[in-house]
């Protein structure tokens, strides 16, 4: 609706402002495609602000979404991206703004495709493909390295190259297959099944030179990381430069940052090697000389002591103590018998004075009956008994009178 307005009747801003604010809230969602130029994202914040360039007339407008919205693409999404936008123009009154509220956000060309990337990445995470615990460590010295990359490429020397001039003795299965294109991946699964199943391949090298995002995409294909999580056999990926990444990178079992770093990985230096050895000769010849001399001291200080340097004098002194404890022991044997004899005496002496011998051979005799018995009173014998008297050398019969 069209104001009426003079110098005289001026409209208010805060009118104006309402009725731009009005006319701006009938408009719907559009979507719009632009390039980041400026990104805030304020820790704690609900809400990310970030504008919005089109390139080509150098025309900017200001874009918010909540905190959850960005998130989504955060990964995949900086400044200089390019994206499609879906949101709705808002107004903000006090200071007579315009932005547009984000809805949605996709990345464009390469954002899209590392947006995909991050999303597979995700899934395989969730299924333990990328989990440390899988990883197979290398052998020391592989026998035979199973060589993965393009024909006649710089991937290939620089792995054979450094190899061998690392470890001249180093053996090589290679497979020249496509790195790029729509025959990559199938050429590549099938040369790592083919060394994974041969028994004399100690470990897989995956290697291609750097490349775009695009020309390194095969190997983050899904079939082919799979492919390497089931094999047996140990896999390095030696993909492109330093920054590259890609996803065959985390279910390798190595990651090598570029081919000839995969080459120094795989085998061990020849020289460095033998210098380890010199020096580990060196140390256990130390070790040993220095065990040996601290024994021939330890042997030179018991020698020393009073039981080696005159052994006869321990058993001469052992055998004076024993000839000492001898006599000392017939001493005491003797002066036992000695007392045990006297004892014996004085016993004896008081026995035959209390012994009924002794008491007839001074005139006593001893009257017995006939089954025995010793006649101590008169009434127990009759007249005419026969009794046994008994003296000092022998016995006699006699017969009771009358009493």
């Amino acid at each position: 609706m069209a104001l009426t307005t003079s110098a005289d009747s001026p409209v208010p801003v805060s009118e104006i402002s309402r009725l731009i604010g009005g006319w701006i809230d009938r408009l719907g969602a559009v979507w719009v495609e632009g390039q980041i130029t400026q990104l805030s994202r304020r820790p704690g914040a609900g809400v990310v602000f970030l504008t919005l360039r089109d390139p080509s007339v150098d025309v900017s407008i200001s874009v918010t979404c909540y905190r959850r919205v960005f998130d989504a693409v955060a990964d995949v999404v900086a400044e200089g991206a390019r994206v499609v936008v879906q949101a709705k123009p808002e107004w903000y009154a006090p200071r007579g703004t315009l932005s547009l509220r984000a809805a949605e956000i996709r990345p464009v060309g390469i954002g899209e495709l590392l947006a995909r990337l991050e999303h597979l990445k995700r899934a395989l995470t969730g299924e333990g493909l990328f989990d440390p615990r899988h990883k197979t460590p290398l052998p020391f010295l592989p026998h035979r390295i199973g060589l993965v990359c393009g024909r006649a490429s710089a991937a290939e020397r620089d792995v054979l190259e450094n190899a061998r001039r690392r470890w001249p003795a180093v053996r090589f299965e290679v497979r020249n297959v496509a790195v790029q294109g729509v025959h990559a991946v199938p050429q590549v699964i099938a040369a790592v099944e083919e060394l994974d199943a041969d028994p004399s391949v100690d470990v897989i090298v995956i290697a291609r030179g750097g490349g775009s995002v695009e020309d390194l995409l095969p190997f983050s294909d899904e079939a082919l990381i799979r492919t390497v999580f089931r094999c047996t056999t140990p896999v390095v990926s030696a993909i492109g430069h330093e920054p590259d990444a890609p996803l065959l990178d985390l279910v390798a079992d190595l990651r090598a940052s570029t081919p000839t770093d995969a080459a120094k990985k795989m085998v061990p230096d020849v020289g460095e090697e033998q210098t380890r050895v010199r020096q580990l000769r060196d140390r256990a010849r130390h070790t040993i000389a220095m065990r040996i001399e601290r024994e021939e001291h330890g042997l030179a200080s018991v020698r020393t002591r009073p039981v080696l340097a005159d052994p006869y004098r321990a058993v001469e002194t052992r055998e004076d103590e024993v000839a000492s404890l001898t006599d000392r022991a017939r001493r005491t044997l003797r002066h036992r018998l000695d007392h045990a004899a006297t004892d014996l005496e004085h016993t004896r002496a008081r026995v035959v004075a209390l012994s009924p011998a002794a008491t007839l051979e001074r005139g006593y005799a001893v009257l017995q009956k006939g089954n025995g018995q010793a006649v101590r009173r008169p009434d127990e014998v009759a007249s005419g008994e026969k009794l046994t008297a008994r003296v000092a050398d022998g016995r006699v019969t006699v017969v009771v009178a009358d009493s």
